[in-house]
């Protein structure tokens, strides 16, 4: 029997494994006081779309979309900004399934379109984005305030 696969909104409740995620997508540990208040902000800003995977109630997958008005799209744009999949649960079409639910929630919140960075180092998640009709236009540069 196949193992049943569902998308639905993240809740608050969801900080701590959405928290181990988010560590284990960017391979570091967050200061978890800072990460709950981004979280906490985030999930109760109606433009941001937070989604969670789960597998027979077992949480496996997340993906945040953050939605904005844009002058030079005359509209809403919507940018993924995170999604991870557990390496275990990886090639069962979790990340089709987040990305069509992410569509359809954007399509009736009126977004025109859908975008997303990927780090150049992943390339699997390159071919991901491609394979779900993203179309690689632009480059990203970034400037560190930080150092």
């Amino acid at each position: 029997m196949m193992d049943k696969i569902e998308i639905r909104e993240v809740k608050n409740t969801d900080f701590d494994t959405i928290f181990v995620f988010i560590n284990e997508l960017e391979n570091q540990k967050f200061d978890v006081n800072r990460q709950r208040e981004i979280f906490t902000e985030n999930l109760a800003n109606p433009y941001n779309i937070y989604l969670l995977a789960t597998i027979d109630t077992k949480p496996v997958g997340f993906l945040s979309c953050h939605i904005q008005h844009l002058l030079h799209h005359s509209g809403l744009v919507g940018e993924i900004q995170e999604m991870y999949i557990r390496p275990e649960s990886r090639n069962l079409g979790i990340g089709h399934k987040l990305v069509d639910k992410l569509k359809r929630i954007a399509r009736d919140q009126r977004v025109i379109q859908l975008e997303v960075t990927s780090d150049i180092k992943r390339e699997l998640a390159h071919k991901f984005y491609k394979n779900q009709q993203f179309i690689d236009t632009h480059k990203k540069f970034v400037y560190l305030l930080t150092e």
